[in-house]
């Protein structure tokens, strides 16, 4: 991708955040970066290409994500057996990781704001939003645990007590004042993420004495 479309991508993805995606035209987009219309059509057919190569991105980037990490990339029925080898100190890393990313990641960040703010103004968005934000990971955790580390027989309330608290954090990030308070934030999810990863463990632990 030229640098000039990513710019273009980036910027649109800015503005689709702060003001949300109907409400930004074309000539918005270029007004911020500084183009005419004809430059940016020269990249992209349209907003909704624009959007459409957004959507991309952030799918290769929750694929590569999740072999970098080395957790499942797919749905358990089509590899059941990286759902068993997933360990929970995987889970653990993968876990920090993501919150950084969605906060951190001026992408996913953006991204992340704008399915927030448009999920209840689409259909598409309110799908999108729960894909990435909501079911989608909650269901994702349910298989995780339900699998790893032996499996757990509850793994659906163990997964929505251990990633609720996530929303709340993204809330209390994206209010902080400075850069002083997020770390603080992030600070917070990191003991979350290791105080439930630690009873996880203890749990099985005890299990395995028995």
């Amino acid at each position: 991708m030229t640098n000039t479309k990513e710019k273009i991508m980036s910027a649109a993805l800015k503005l689709f955040a702060r003001d949300g995606y109907e409400a930004v035209s074309v000539s918005m987009i270029a007004d911020k970066l500084g183009i005419t219309k004809g430059a940016l059509y020269r990249h992209y057919e349209n907003k909704r290409n624009i959007f459409e190569c957004i959507v991309k991105r952030m799918e290769d980037r929750d694929f590569e994500r999740a072999v970098q990490f080395e957790v499942p990339e797919v749905v358990p029925s089509e590899d059941p057996q990286t759902y068993k080898n997933t360990s929970l100190e995987a889970v653990r890393v993968y876990s920090k990781a993501q919150f950084r990313y969605w906060t951190e990641d001026a992408f996913a960040s953006d991204f992340r704001r704008m399915l927030t703010l448009e999920q209840y103004r689409s259909p598409e968005m309110s799908r999108l939003y729960q894909q990435y934000l909501a079911g989608g990971p909650l269901g994702y955790m349910t298989d995780i645990f339900a699998e790893a580390a032996g499996g757990k027989s509850d793994a659906a309330e163990c997964a929505l007590e251990f990633y609720a608290p996530f929303f709340l954090l993204y809330s209390l990030y994206d209010a902080a004042g400075g850069d002083g308070e997020k770390a603080r934030v992030i600070e917070t999810a990191d003991r979350h993420i290791d105080g439930f990863i630690d009873r996880l463990k203890s749990g099985e632990t005890k299990n395995n004495e028995n």
